[in-house]
């Protein structure tokens, strides 16, 4: 079977620092991918090749048969690439339901239609996602008075507005509280399941990656330096000695 996304001798450098160094990977329909490594190992300069943000200086990425490397985000975006970020992107000055009824639209071509108020825009459409991530009993809410987790289910309904078929995400948990992790993974992890939907996802929180990730990928100093299923990447020397220093700190991290 054909992998959903297939990145190729992906490199990227900035001022002779090479942030990506020869990256390949594949990620399939209905599966969840974590993307580990330490600070400047060149995890968010791959999703910000990956979503256009950044042009890589060599590589290919194929997502559905198509070549996508050098696109602009918004071309990227409507072949079916979302992402959310490390920093939750809403609207804290709008409702919770008038941020997912702007990412339909969007996704509709219908910002320009000024003469349509926002708010009965596509609202039957924004109810349904909301409940979808929790969210349908804050609808009227705005967004600015909401707890962090709760501002985190926004971002994933608007990402889910797009109709992606990958979802790029940004360390998803940060800033979260381990029931709120727990809660919000099991979501995602639900959406896959549900939806074949391919999440290609990075994270600090060794918690939500060995217990939701399919496979893992770690990279280091911008080099992919393992992949595999949770249990080979934590049973792996390389992995141990580069990333994680010993195996004990990973072992009290899955505690």
């Amino acid at each position: 079977m054909t992998p959903l996304l297939r990145v190729n001798h992906l490199s990227k450098a900035f001022d002779g620092f090479r942030a990506l160094d020869d990256v390949s990977f594949d990620v399939d329909a209905g599966e969840m991918v974590a993307l580990i490594g330490p600070n400047g190992a060149g995890k968010s300069t791959c999703f910000n090749v990956l979503n256009g943000q950044s042009k890589p200086d060599a590589g290919s990425i194929v997502f559905d048969g198509e070549e996508t490397a050098g696109l602009a985000p918004r071309m990227i975006w409507r072949r079916g690439i979302a992402r959310t970020f490390q920093i939750a992107a809403t609207f804290a000055s709008l409702s919770v339901i008038e941020n997912v009824q702007i990412a339909i639209a969007s996704r509709e071509r219908e910002l320009r239609k000024w003469w349509r108020p926002i708010a009965s825009m596509h609202r039957d459409e924004a109810i349904v996602l909301l409940d979808r991530v929790g969210m349908a009993f804050e609808v009227e809410r705005s967004c600015g008075v909401l707890a962090y987790g709760d501002v985190k289910r926004v971002e994933l309904a608007t990402a889910l507005a797009s109709r992606p078929r990958l979802l790029l995400m940004d360390e998803p948990t940060a800033g979260m509280s381990s029931a709120e992790r727990a809660s919000l993974m099991t979501l995602v992890r639900q959406l896959v399941v549900d939806q074949r939907l391919a999440v290609l996802f990075t994270e600090h929180s060794m918690d939500a990656v060995f217990g939701y990730a399919d496979r893992v990928i770690v990279m280091a100093r911008g080099r992919l330096i393992a992949a595999g299923t949770p249990d080979e990447i934590r049973n792996d020397a390389n992995v141990n000695a580069l990333y994680f220093g010993t195996g004990s700190l990973l072992n009290e991290a899955l505690a």
